[in-house]
């Protein structure tokens, strides 16, 4: 990334614990777990019976009924953070040419709510195998394709340039923002709206889970279900929500003296080729995104005072990760605080990575780190600074942001405190 330097001047989260930046982050310092008994359909008969869902009223939230009717839920969550973000980003849209702003939105599972109801509909609740399309919804496409949920951004941001959509499964959060910060690199667009979304919560998504073990057992204690690195953790929980950032090139934020957040310094990702699920313990490919990032940025890895984890709760992702600081950092991951948001909001696949970078940027611009929740007792294969239960006041110029997906993704990006890079 050079020459042109990406910054985001706008945040906007919709997560678990709370619709808003401010609310999101007041969750993530105070510690507090937004995990609870599943509440948008009946789970009785599923193994893991606990989410982190989003108390989310889309009219409460200013979307028409008529935009109720058409989005999918994780669009509508889209939609309410891309306009937070405009809004926190103080940006006169109209002085903004609408070709030179670009859309950059990650998923993993795009609109499986929308997709799920509507076959409940046309297979009447599945007693017909073929199923009656004369009773589909108009919207019923758009829910198949994907790129619906960056086209329904484009439209609310007046967005004429580049749009895609990145699905790489959990990491797609990481991989849209490090796709909006290369449009950005490479001329394509002045302002890109970079994020990613996801509304996994329905019968489809935790079956799939189940049938693999993924998610935890834990329904009769679902606050602390989520125990990132405790010894004692028996899968992740699943979660939803979006978060979606408003990149511009650093000059041109400056000159019209924009509020910045974070500079995006260095991005990378790799592939394992060695599995769907499962992870190799060494933590080698994390470790290669991690250096190549690293080198991207300019920054040894003293330069870095926090590690934002995947985290997400199962034994082979937290040894695996753990192996990949120490790899790709040496005596420096020993030394610098390390926590997993997903203790508290959940893992919502496809959108965390973009929720995470939101909380990166404000570990940034508060000086603090937050806890990773419910970290009562470390595992011993997990010896590094997990940073337990409580926020922790530290000077956080330089994040390092990492995600894991299924597939063998493995995603890096780093965030600097505006100048010092």
């Amino acid at each position: 990334m050079t020459g042109r330097t990406a910054v985001i001047t706008g945040i906007g989260v919709v997560a678990p614990g709370g619709t808003g930046t401010k609310a999101f982050w007041e969750t993530l310092t105070a510690g507090r777990t937004a995990t609870r008994e599943i509440s948008l359909f009946d789970a009785a008969d599923f193994r893991s019976r606990v989410a982190a869902e989003c108390d989310f009223d889309p009219r409460q939230e200013g979307l028409s009924p008529q935009e109720e009717r058409r989005m999918d839920r994780a669009a509508q969550f889209a939609v309410v953070a891309a306009r937070e973000a405009w809004a926190d980003s103080a940006l006169d849209r109209g002085g903004l040419r609408p070709e030179r702003i670009g859309v950059s939105l990650g998923s993993a599972v795009g609109c499986t709510m929308g997709l799920e109801d509507e076959y409940v509909v046309l297979s009447d609740a599945g007693r017909f195998w073929e199923v009656d399309p004369t009773y589909r919804v108009p919207q019923l496409y758009g829910y198949m394709v994907p790129s619906t949920l960056a086209v329904e951004v484009a439209w609310a941001s007046g967005a004429e340039g580049p749009v895609s959509l990145t699905s790489t499964g959990c990491t797609a959060g990481l991989d849209s923002v490090g796709a909006g910060v290369q449009m950005l690199v490479d001329g394509l667009a002045d302002v890109v709206v970079a994020g990613a979304t996801d509304a996994p919560i329905s019968p489809i998504s935790v079956a799939c889970f189940d049938s693999i073990r993924a998610t935890t057992p834990n329904n009769a204690d679902p606050e602390h279900a989520s125990r990132p690195f405790d010894l004692h953790r028996d899968g992740f929980v699943l979660g939803e929500g979006s978060a979606v950032l408003i990149l511009e090139e650093k000059s041109a934020a400056m000159r019209r003296g924009a509020h910045i957040y974070a500079e995006i310094v260095g991005y990378a990702n790799r592939s394992n080729a060695f599995h769907m699920t499962g992870l190799k313990p060494d933590g080698r490919e994390m470790a290669e995104a991690i250096r190549v990032a690293l080198r991207q940025a300019k920054l040894d890895p003293q330069a870095v005072d926090y590690i934002n984890a995947h985290g997400s709760g199962t034994r082979q992702n937290d040894r695996h990760e753990t192996e990949a600081f120490k790899r790709s950092l040496g005596e420096r991951a020993y030394q610098v605080p390390v926590s997993s948001i997903k203790s508290m909001v959940g893992h919502s696949l496809g959108a965390i990575g973009s929720i995470e970078i939101a909380a990166c940027a404000l570990a940034i611009e508060h000086r603090v780190v937050p806890p990773t929740a419910n970290l009562h007792h470390p595992d011993p294969e997990c010896d590094l600074d997990y940073v337990p239960l409580t926020a922790r006041e530290h000077d956080v110029d330089t994040v390092l942001s990492v995600g894991s997906g299924f597939g063998g993704f493995q995603s890096a990006m780093l965030l600097t405190r505006s100048g010092r890079a």
